[in-house]
């Protein structure tokens, strides 16, 4: 067992993580594809018409998927950023600082697709309710780490500054999530229960599919990412170095 687990470690070393993401990459965008064809087809051309909001109601299919990926690879970045900040572990801060780009750009979709929704269902675009001005909160917190790794040119002190708005950042997600139960709010509560779901069946497979098909994606992309970032910031060992001499 000990065994086992030294053979994981050795994979938090960048030069030994490098060729492991290169291999899983591919496997994680076939997922994606597959994943992502069969729930659009199960979303908008399987699952019924609503009965209240007709079917406007299907950009939930990208929506949902979206708003619950943007919540957990923030948590995720979090957890990668408290491992680098505890350990100096280089490979989990630069697993964090890949999946900040990704986290921004489904927070930017549920908002996005939200205010799509809303305008038909809700008469607005916008409005200033709990889940809808936490979710842009979060999207300010993906932009504020990525700002501020970016703008600090010591990659060591940029992880740090970096983990500290990302372990601070953290508790907005748990806001995000209990807001309907906690205030009065205009955006509706959860029906996705996979006990017991008030949602169709065929509504509730599309919208699961979507959501993995956007996992994988997020998985296939950060892996793509942290390839280039360890290059970047390994470029001057001689393992990297004879990488560039083998592609010459």
């Amino acid at each position: 067992m000990s065994n086992r687990l030294i053979n994981w470690f050795r994979f938090a070393s960048p030069h030994n993580f490098y060729p492991l993401a290169g291999k899983m990459i591919p496997v994680f965008w076939a997922l994606a594809a597959l994943f992502g064809i069969a729930g659009l087809w199960m979303g908008f051309f399987v699952a019924p018409t609503d009965a209240q909001q007709g079917e406007g109601y299907r950009i939930i299919f990208v929506h949902v998927p979206a708003s619950w990926l943007s919540m957990f690879i923030y948590m995720v970045m979090a957890t990668w950023s408290a491992i680098g900040l505890s350990l100096n572990a280089r490979l989990s801060s630069m697993m964090a600082q890949a999946l900040a780009p990704t986290g921004a750009l489904m927070a930017f979709l549920s908002l996005w697709t939200g205010a799509f929704w809303g305008k038909p269902m809700w008469g607005t675009w916008w409005v200033w309710d709990a889940r809808l001005t936490s979710e842009l909160i979060l999207f300010f917190l993906y932009l504020g780490f990525m700002a501020l790794q970016a703008s600090i040119d010591d990659p060591r002190r940029a992880d740090k500054a970096g983990a500290i708005v990302a372990l601070v950042g953290a508790v907005n997600v748990p806001i995000i999530y209990f807001s309907v139960k906690w205030w009065n709010t205009l955006h509706q509560g959860s029906s996705v229960n996979l006990a017991k779901s008030s949602m169709a069946v065929t509504m509730l497979w599309g919208m699961l599919l979507m959501a993995l098909c956007m996992w994988m994606y997020s998985v296939a992309i950060a892996l793509t990412r942290v390839r280039t970032i360890i290059l970047e910031r390994e470029a001057h060992t001689e393992w990297v170095l004879q990488l560039d001499e083998v592609k010459a």
